[in-house]
């Protein structure tokens, strides 16, 4: 599915124009047109500070604002690049410690496009060169970078020699891209999806990740030992602290907030203390959100999570669970993404979906959505937009989920930018 991306500001539009027309205007897995971009640019990410290379499929943004904040609360500087972004595309490249500017973002688009027309970089490989060359430009102490897709074959997957990688949890996601036989080999779903995000490991590096179901394992040690890197397995190789206290809302966070703190000690990175202050202090906005009050909520309880995969909406329906509070649940679900098996993990729950569409993205339409939902026993109805359906809500919590693109509507209606 192509990216989106709009800016306030006309001189990065121009470039995401630009970026629009020239690129194919879908995902396209490979490194051969990255590293072609990237060598007539002269390279930028041979010249990167220690980079924490993270991988998954749910929960690697989450590890990455841990591991940035841990890095903050030592004292040092951290570049990081994630994406999609919530309302502006500035939030996917942050230059030691701030936000890339509007006059910094449009330089540097330009300076890719002008030099990449005859290989027709995807949109995710011509941001991917632009964050490694704003990165090469300004001094910092660690550079932490978010996978896009999959990880063997994305683009970002050229940095040659990172400090520590990380695969964070594992699920079925974009299956038409990562289980495609001819790019692979023809294994089971869970099994394939594991060893491409293992492709990221690197000869004699760490590699940290989150326990997984045996045969996960095997695979995922097939790519490792491929490359000659070095497997830290939770369970195995270490465990999760119960006494560990984390900044973000959700229990399932503490997953992320430990892996995190594993990338950190697996070369020896930071001491103990700036590891724990860290992971108090983290913030990742769009999941599990509370919204201020503002134009939007009003003074309304009203929270927004980016739960787009049966994996994160299983773990959004144990903490509406665990509440044990009557919910009113506001869902847009992208057109490429399994609206069946998200929807159905609020099965039995005690929550009134309302179903909408995502702006400007191609979506499940709200019927079709409501009907799956009444297939789970859930009562159903449909709405607009997002507005609507919280005007009509007389539930005392509203939750709206579904999308990341979704949550960035809703947080920029509510005047309540990232920063």
């Amino acid at each position: 599915m192509a990216d989106h991306a709009v800016s306030d500001d006309p001189a990065v539009q121009a470039q995401l124009n630009r970026l629009t027309m020239l690129s194919p205007g879908r995902d396209v897995l490979g490194l051969e047109r990255i590293a072609a971009l990237l060598d007539r640019l002269g390279n930028p990410h041979r010249a990167l500070p220690p980079v924490f290379h993270v991988a998954g499929t749910n929960g690697k943004g989450s590890t990455c604002a841990f591991l940035r904040s841990a890095i903050e609360a030592s004292g040092l500087t951290a570049h990081v690049y994630t994406s999609p972004h919530l309302v502006r595309f500035n939030e996917r490249i942050r230059l030691a410690g701030h936000l890339i500017s509007d006059a910094d973002l449009a330089t540097l688009l330009s300076e890719v496009l002008d030099c990449s027309a005859d290989i027709a970089p995807s949109f995710f490989e011509a941001t991917t060169a632009a964050a490694f060359l704003a990165f090469s430009r300004t001094r910092a102490d660690a550079a932490i970078i978010e996978v896009g897709l999959g990880g063997r074959l994305d683009a970002t997957n050229v940095i040659e020699r990172p400090q520590v990688c990380g695969i964070a949890a594992l699920g079925i996601d974009h299956e038409a891209f990562l289980l495609d036989p001819a790019n692979g080999p023809d294994w089971p779903p869970f099994e394939r999806i594991a060893w491409e995000k293992a492709g990221i490991a690197k000869q004699g590096v760490p590699l940290v990740c989150l326990a997984q179901p045996p045969e996960v394992v095997a695979a995922i040690e097939r790519a490792v030992h491929a490359r000659g890197a070095t497997l830290h397995l939770e369970g195995r190789d270490w465990h999760i602290d119960d006494r560990m206290t984390h900044g973000l809302v959700g229990a399932f966070q503490k997953r992320n907030a430990a892996l995190a703190a594993e990338m950190l000690r697996a070369d020896h990175f930071l001491d103990e203390d700036s590891i724990a202050a860290g992971l108090m202090s983290a913030r990742w906005p769009g999941r599990l959100q509370r919204l201020l009050p503002g134009p939007f909520a009003g003074d309304r309880e009203i929270w927004i999570d980016g739960a787009h995969n049966e994996n994160a909406a299983q773990a959004l329906a144990e903490s509406i669970r665990s509440r044990n509070r009557p919910l009113h649940l506001i869902a847009g679900i992208l057109a490429n993404k399994n609206a069946d098996s998200i929807i159905g993990c609020f099965a039995g729950m005690p929550i009134h979906l309302t179903a909408i569409q995502v702006p400007g993205h191609a979506s499940h339409s709200p019927d079709d959505l409501a009907a799956i939902a009444r297939s789970y026993g859930l009562e159903a109805g449909v709405a607009n937009d997002a507005a609507s359906a919280v005007s009509r809500s007389d539930a005392r919590i509203t939750m709206i989920m579904g999308s990341l693109y979704l949550a960035g509507h809703v947080l920029a209606a509510n005047d309540q930018l990232p920063d």
